[in-house]
Protein backbone atom coordinates (compact mmCIF):
# COMPACT_ATOMS: atom_id res chain seq x y z
CA UNK A 1 0.00 0.00 0.00
CA UNK A 2 1.33 3.43 -0.94
CA UNK A 3 1.33 6.20 1.68
CA UNK A 4 -0.37 8.50 -0.86
CA UNK A 5 -3.40 6.15 -0.85
CA UNK A 6 -3.64 6.34 2.94
CA UNK A 7 -4.27 8.84 5.69
CA UNK A 8 -2.51 9.25 9.03
CA UNK A 9 -4.69 7.60 11.68
CA UNK A 10 -2.52 7.83 14.77
CA UNK A 11 0.66 6.82 16.53
CA UNK A 12 1.58 3.95 18.83
CA UNK A 13 2.48 5.71 22.08
CA UNK A 14 3.07 2.93 24.62
CA UNK A 15 2.62 -0.68 25.67
CA UNK A 16 -0.44 -1.70 27.65
CA UNK A 17 0.62 -5.08 29.01
CA UNK A 18 3.42 -7.60 28.96
CA UNK A 19 1.50 -9.63 26.33
CA UNK A 20 2.11 -7.25 23.43
CA UNK A 21 -0.92 -4.96 23.68
CA UNK A 22 -0.38 -1.40 22.49
CA UNK A 23 -1.99 1.99 22.96
CA UNK A 24 -2.54 4.04 19.81
CA UNK A 25 -3.19 7.78 20.13
CA UNK A 26 -5.81 8.24 17.45
CA UNK A 27 -5.89 11.34 15.25
CA UNK A 28 -9.12 13.39 15.53
CA UNK A 29 -9.90 12.81 11.83
CA UNK A 30 -9.90 9.02 12.21
CA UNK A 31 -13.41 7.54 12.10
CA UNK A 32 -14.65 5.72 15.21
CA UNK A 33 -15.14 2.63 13.05
CA UNK A 34 -11.40 1.94 13.51
CA UNK A 35 -12.44 -0.46 16.29
CA UNK A 36 -14.20 -2.61 13.67
CA UNK A 37 -11.23 -2.91 11.31
CA UNK A 38 -9.39 -6.14 10.62
CA UNK A 39 -6.02 -4.50 9.98
CA UNK A 40 -3.96 -1.31 10.03
CA UNK A 41 -0.81 -0.23 8.24
CA UNK A 42 2.22 0.64 10.34
CA UNK A 43 5.01 2.79 8.91
CA UNK A 44 8.25 0.82 9.19
CA UNK A 45 11.04 2.70 7.47
CA UNK A 46 9.72 3.79 4.07
CA UNK A 47 7.12 1.02 3.92
CA UNK A 48 3.58 0.58 5.17
CA UNK A 49 3.29 -2.89 6.63
CA UNK A 50 -0.12 -4.46 7.30
CA UNK A 51 -0.79 -5.76 10.81
CA UNK A 52 -3.93 -7.71 11.62
CA UNK A 53 -5.95 -6.72 14.69
CA UNK A 54 -6.94 -9.51 17.07
CA UNK A 55 -8.92 -7.21 19.34
CA UNK A 56 -9.33 -3.53 20.11
CA UNK A 57 -11.14 -1.34 22.61
CA UNK A 58 -11.24 2.32 23.49
CA UNK A 59 -8.96 3.01 26.45
CA UNK A 60 -9.94 6.68 26.81
CA UNK A 61 -10.81 9.48 24.45
CA UNK A 62 -8.66 9.15 21.34
CA UNK A 63 -6.68 6.23 22.81
CA UNK A 64 -7.27 2.79 21.37
CA UNK A 65 -5.88 -0.37 23.02
CA UNK A 66 -5.05 -3.00 20.40
CA UNK A 67 -3.71 -6.51 20.30
CA UNK A 68 -2.01 -7.14 16.96
CA UNK A 69 -1.46 -10.58 15.49
CA UNK A 70 2.11 -11.87 16.03
CA UNK A 71 2.92 -9.15 18.59
CA UNK A 72 3.06 -11.28 21.73
CA UNK A 73 5.88 -9.99 23.91
CA UNK A 74 7.09 -6.75 25.44
CA UNK A 75 10.03 -6.78 23.02
CA UNK A 76 7.67 -7.12 20.03
CA UNK A 77 5.61 -4.21 21.34
CA UNK A 78 8.70 -2.07 22.13
CA UNK A 79 9.73 -2.30 18.47
CA UNK A 80 6.47 -0.58 17.44
CA UNK A 81 6.43 2.31 19.96
CA UNK A 82 6.35 5.72 18.21
CA UNK A 83 5.43 4.16 14.85
CA UNK A 84 2.70 5.87 12.82
CA UNK A 85 -0.55 4.12 11.88
CA UNK A 86 -2.17 4.60 8.46
CA UNK A 87 -5.48 3.54 6.94
CA UNK A 88 -6.73 3.56 3.33
CA UNK A 89 -8.35 6.88 2.34
CA UNK A 90 -11.51 5.10 1.16
CA UNK A 91 -12.36 4.43 4.83
CA UNK A 92 -12.96 8.14 5.40
CA UNK A 93 -16.68 8.97 5.24
CA UNK A 94 -17.76 11.65 2.78
CA UNK A 95 -18.00 15.12 4.33
CA UNK A 96 -20.42 17.80 3.26
CA UNK A 97 -20.18 21.58 3.13
CA UNK A 98 -16.96 23.22 4.24
CA UNK A 99 -15.70 20.29 6.26
CA UNK A 100 -12.45 18.54 5.40
CA UNK A 101 -9.95 15.96 6.53
CA UNK A 102 -6.45 17.29 7.18
CA UNK A 103 -4.87 14.59 5.04
CA UNK A 104 -6.99 15.35 1.99
CA UNK A 105 -6.24 19.09 1.79
CA UNK A 106 -2.46 18.96 1.95
CA UNK A 107 -1.30 20.43 -1.35
CA UNK A 108 -4.52 22.37 -1.94
CA UNK A 109 -4.24 26.00 -3.00
CA UNK A 110 -5.57 28.54 -0.49
CA UNK A 111 -7.20 31.56 -2.10
CA UNK A 112 -8.58 34.68 -0.45
CA UNK A 113 -11.69 36.36 -1.91
CA UNK A 114 -10.02 39.79 -1.81
CA UNK A 115 -6.31 39.05 -2.29
CA UNK A 116 -6.31 36.02 -4.61
CA UNK A 117 -3.89 33.12 -4.27
CA UNK A 118 -2.33 32.95 -0.81
CA UNK A 119 -0.25 29.79 -1.30
CA UNK A 120 -0.19 26.03 -0.92
CA UNK A 121 -1.43 24.29 2.24
CA UNK A 122 1.35 22.22 3.82
CA UNK A 123 -0.51 21.23 6.98
CA UNK A 124 -3.13 22.03 9.59
CA UNK A 125 -1.94 23.01 13.07
CA UNK A 126 -4.41 21.86 15.71
CA UNK A 127 -2.17 22.59 18.70
CA UNK A 128 -3.59 26.10 19.03
CA UNK A 129 -6.94 27.33 20.39
CA UNK A 130 -8.27 27.31 16.82
CA UNK A 131 -6.96 25.22 13.91
CA UNK A 132 -4.64 27.01 11.48
CA UNK A 133 -3.83 26.33 7.83
CA UNK A 134 -0.05 26.21 7.43
CA UNK A 135 0.58 27.79 4.04
CA UNK A 136 3.70 28.45 1.96
CA UNK A 137 3.35 31.38 -0.44
CA UNK A 138 5.11 31.86 -3.81
CA UNK A 139 8.05 33.62 -2.07
CA UNK A 140 8.52 30.73 0.37
CA UNK A 141 7.01 32.59 3.32
CA UNK A 142 5.23 30.57 6.01
CA UNK A 143 1.70 31.89 6.62
CA UNK A 144 -0.85 30.85 9.24
CA UNK A 145 -4.52 31.34 8.38
CA UNK A 146 -7.38 30.34 10.72
CA UNK A 147 -9.04 27.17 9.43
CA UNK A 148 -12.45 27.99 10.85
CA UNK A 149 -15.94 27.99 9.36
CA UNK A 150 -16.22 31.77 9.75
CA UNK A 151 -13.41 32.26 7.20
CA UNK A 152 -13.95 29.32 4.81
CA UNK A 153 -16.26 30.20 1.92
CA UNK A 154 -15.84 27.12 -0.28
CA UNK A 155 -13.85 23.93 -0.67
CA UNK A 156 -13.50 22.62 -4.20
CA UNK A 157 -12.13 19.08 -4.19
CA UNK A 158 -12.07 18.94 -8.00
CA UNK A 159 -9.77 21.95 -8.40
CA UNK A 160 -8.01 21.34 -5.05
CA UNK A 161 -8.70 24.85 -3.76
CA UNK A 162 -10.03 26.35 -0.56
CA UNK A 163 -11.55 29.80 -0.79
CA UNK A 164 -11.39 31.93 2.36
CA UNK A 165 -12.40 35.44 3.32
CA UNK A 166 -9.93 36.76 5.86
CA UNK A 167 -10.29 40.02 7.80
CA UNK A 168 -8.52 43.07 6.34
CA UNK A 169 -4.84 43.07 7.21
CA UNK A 170 -4.57 39.44 8.39
CA UNK A 171 -2.55 38.28 5.38
CA UNK A 172 -0.40 41.43 5.52
CA UNK A 173 0.94 40.32 8.91
CA UNK A 174 2.97 37.69 7.09
CA UNK A 175 4.33 39.86 4.26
Amino acid sequence: MQKSACFYAGKIVRKHSFKGELIIKIDKDTPDSITELESVFIALGNNLVPFFIEKSAWQKTLQLRVKLEDINTEADADALINKEIYLPKELLPELDGNHFYKAEIIGYTLEDIHQGKVGVIKGVNEHTPQPLFEVIDAKGNFILVPAIDAFIRAINHESNTILVETPDGLLDLHA
